[in-house]
């Protein structure tokens, strides 16, 4: 049993970029799923797709690599933690690496990066920070 699957899933993704290979897999859920959508959405990523299996369903992030092979994630760093969470309102967003990276949060509306968040009126749980 886990304690943080979203510590897991950072971690897995950053592993993978280490080594690099294409895709990293990892157990699926609802949130996991969204924090794939955000990274999509903000083009830290090609795709991603859940493969059903039994007994439990996979999430397969397909990782985004530049001409020279750098990979476009450089920097995975999680914020919130299950001992100390932080939570951000839209007024306290700073902008990651000057804006060239996001925050990913988790809201009453669903997974958003800060700038959707901020375009939402919306504030939540700090999950990440990516650049």
């Amino acid at each position: 049993m886990l304690t943080d699957p979203i510590a897991d899933m950072l971690t897995r993704i950053r592993n993978t970029v280490r080594v690099g290979h294409s895709f990293v897999e990892m157990p699926t859920s609802k949130l996991k799923q969204g924090v794939a959508d955000v990274l999509k959405r903000e083009g830290f990523i090609w795709d991603w797709e859940v493969v059903e299996a039994k007994p439990v369903s996979t999430l397969r992030i397909q990782l985004k690599y530049g001409v020279n092979g750098e990979c476009v994630i450089q920097h995975i760093k999680k914020v919130s933690k299950p001992g100390c969470r932080v939570y951000s309102q839209k007024s306290e967003f700073k902008p990651v690496l000057g804006g060239l990276g996001i925050m990913i949060l988790s809201t009453n509306r669903g997974v958003f990066s800060d700038r959707e968040a901020a375009k939402e009126n919306v504030g939540g749980e700090v999950l990440c920070e990516i650049w």
